[in-house]
């Protein structure tokens, strides 16, 4: 399976233009506290089958965790079981805040 993968500047233009995206961090539940991005889901082993019973499989995603890397298998797995369109975001979420950082510059 083809994972498609993102650029932190892509999702932030697909967060400001598409309402129906969802941003879901599959980091570790005490650095998704300390930081994430608004309006984000925590998903982790303990609430992803709640999550994909929940959640419409027409809901775009964009999955991100630290450097993009554990991301794309993650992207795949929710592929596999019946979202449509999901991305990897490279970079993960130090990807995200660098270019928080350079916004504020």
């Amino acid at each position: 399976m083809i994972v498609k993968r993102i650029s932190a500047e892509k999702a932030r233009d697909m967060l400001k233009t598409r309402p129906n995206i969802q941003i879901v961090d599959i980091r570790d539940a005490h650095s998704f506290g300390a930081s994430h991005i608004p309006g984000s889901t925590h998903l982790s082993e303990q609430n992803i089958e709640e999550f994909i019973e929940e959640t419409r499989s027409d809901t775009a995603l964009i999955v991100m965790c630290y450097h993009g890397i554990s991301s794309q298998s993650a992207t795949a797995y929710l592929s596999s079981r019946g979202f449509i369109e999901t991305y990897s975001m490279d970079g993960g979420f130090e990807a995200w805040k660098l270019l928080c950082e350079g916004l504020r510059h």
